[in-house]
């Protein structure tokens, strides 16, 4: 279905220790966003930091921002001026294949924007390069150029944009008209910049006061921030359940759009929101690695830190025709389903998708298509190969912010986040090895041994029991108890005088 037929709604949830953004297309969920207060978004966000070391190796610094982590600038990433305060900077060109070490030096104060969240033990990815993000316009200080988005495709339309901005375009500024730009006049890109080149000079006057590590600048909050971004002709409606939010947006959108204030409704039924809107169920599934297809047909998602592997497998989906037929149903169905998954997880970075092995071109040219068909919607940055002879699909997804799976979860601390744990069979062969050591290495001989259920049933069931015959050989007393709170790996260990040493020997 094409972009501009969907209909689109904003569902908004307030709680005192979490706000929730869902954006519904059709009715199905694409889209998910979340804020704690202990990890607000800094996505915007401008700093004036302090560079705290410079690697010519990597092509990169680290920059004090006054955060917990250090913040990290790649080249790639370095805009020309570093110091943006500096006005005699301002009309100096980006310079090509710039090395780091001959612009930036350790303990040089520098003005940064975060443009990735912290990830793990990784502090945020930063740009010296500066974007100030109005409703229809991007302003660039330091740059000179004038670029249209790629999702307008009218070539007429981004000549009469390009026009239009370009009469109003100050000096000394780039600009980036924005998708929601479409169809708009000149008063209203005109509002913008003034606001905008506004906004630049307060920044300015900040930093140039401030000592860092500073902040100099928040970006408006995440509600805002969306409604900024996303709202346009296909919103049919955004329902929030807070008064409070709800006045407040309205009151924002009598400044940016006026227009949709209309569409903004307070939510007073006693269901909560995201249960009535049937919300709820679908965050449930979105913990799981396995995600089932209406016909039968399964796809698992497996994410790790380099990459993200999803596989479609047939399942329970046999199809009613020929079996290259059945395989290419379940592989477009899945195409559909893994384009909503990578959305509504907000999956980033390298991500190889393996699809039922087809045969024909032409089959995997339809595929193709209709995973890319699929991806319109997406507002992320992102690259599709075509599907390779061996089934892969290779891609890459801008990554802004920790994907769903690590908001919503921890690492499982029995299995160290691989996902499996040792088998009771290996935990057993593992005890009796610990207490060959213990008859080496210590003169105690007497333990007990608490275990989970599973591993007593191994440990002590048949008719020659495994514990009984260890004890025989090393002769020592080892008293058996079962303790069903353990997990099925789980034990300790204790001396006759009740004295832990689990993990005196383990290897």
């Amino acid at each position: 279905m094409e972009e501009n037929n969907l209909k689109r709604d904003i569902i908004i949830n307030i709680s005192e220790f979490e706000t929730r953004l869902a954006i519904l297309e059709d009715s199905k969920l694409v889209e998910l966003w979340v804020e704690r207060p202990e990890a607000e978004r800094r996505i915007g966000d401008i700093y004036k930091g302090m560079i705290k070391s410079v690697f010519p190796g990597m092509q990169a610094a680290f920059i004090d921002i006054g955060l917990e982590k250090n913040a990290f600038l790649h080249v790639s990433d370095l805009g020309i001026p570093p110091d943006l305060w500096d006005e005699k900077a301002f009309h100096r060109k980006r310079k090509p294949h710039q090395k780091i070490e001959n612009v930036l030096k350790k303990d040089q104060e520098i003005l940064i924007q975060i443009i990735k969240e912290s990830l793990g033990t990784k502090g945020p990815r930063v740009s010296s390069q500066i974007s100030l993000p109005g409703r229809y316009l991007v302003l660039v200080p330091g740059e000179d150029r004038l670029a249209v988005s790629r999702k307008i495709k009218d070539p007429g339309e981004r000549k009469r944009l390009k026009s239009q901005v370009s009469e109003l375009k100050p000096r000394g500024f780039g600009i980036i008209i924005r998708t929601v730009a479409e169809g708009k006049e000149k008063r209203e890109f005109k509002s913008d910049i003034k606001m905008l080149a506004k906004m630049w000079h307060n920044i300015k006057k900040k930093a140039e006061k401030k000592k860092a590590p500073a902040l100099i600048h928040e970006d408006i909050g995440m509600i805002s921030g969306i409604m900024r971004d996303t709202l346009s002709p296909q919103v049919n409606e955004v329902v929030v359940d807070s008064k409070y939010e709800y006045k407040k947006l309205l009151s924002y959108l009598r400044s940016i759009a006026p227009a949709y204030r209309s569409r903004v409704r307070l939510y007073n039924n006693e269901i909560p929101i995201f249960d009535f809107y049937n919300i709820e169920p679908e965050l449930e599934k979105m913990l799981s690695r396995k995600v089932w297809l209406k016909k039968g047909a399964y796809i698992v998602i497996d994410q790790t830190e380099a990459m993200v592997t999803i596989d479609i497998n047939t399942g329970r989906f046999v199809g009613k025709s020929n079996q290259p037929q059945t395989i290419l149903n379940a592989n477009l169905e899945a195409a559909k389903e893994i384009a909503r998954q990578i959305r509504l997880r907000d999956i980033g970075g390298l991500i190889i998708i393996d699809y039922i092995d087809m045969e024909s071109r032409e089959d995997r040219r339809k595929v193709y298509d209709e995973f890319k068909a699929a991806l319109r919607s997406d507002r992320s940055k992102y690259s599709i190969l075509p599907i390779s002879d061996f089934g892969l699909i290779e891609m890459t997804r801008e990554r802004t912010k920790p994907s769903f799976i690590f908001t919503y979860s921890d690492p499982c601390p029995c299995c160290g986040g691989t996902g499996r744990v040792i088998s009771a069979e290996t935990q057993a062969a593992k005890l009796e090895r610990w207490f060959k050591r213990a008859r080496i290495l210590t003169v105690d001989r007497e333990y007990n041994l608490i275990v989970s259920e599973e591993l007593y049933k191994i440990l002590t069931e048949g008719r020659r029991s495994r514990i009984k015959g260890l004890q025989k050989q090393l002769r020592l007393r080892i008293d058996v108890t079962k303790d069903p709170s353990l997990p099925p790996e789980g034990y300790k260990i204790l001396t006759k005088e009740d004295l832990d040493v689990t993990d005196k020997f383990k290897v």
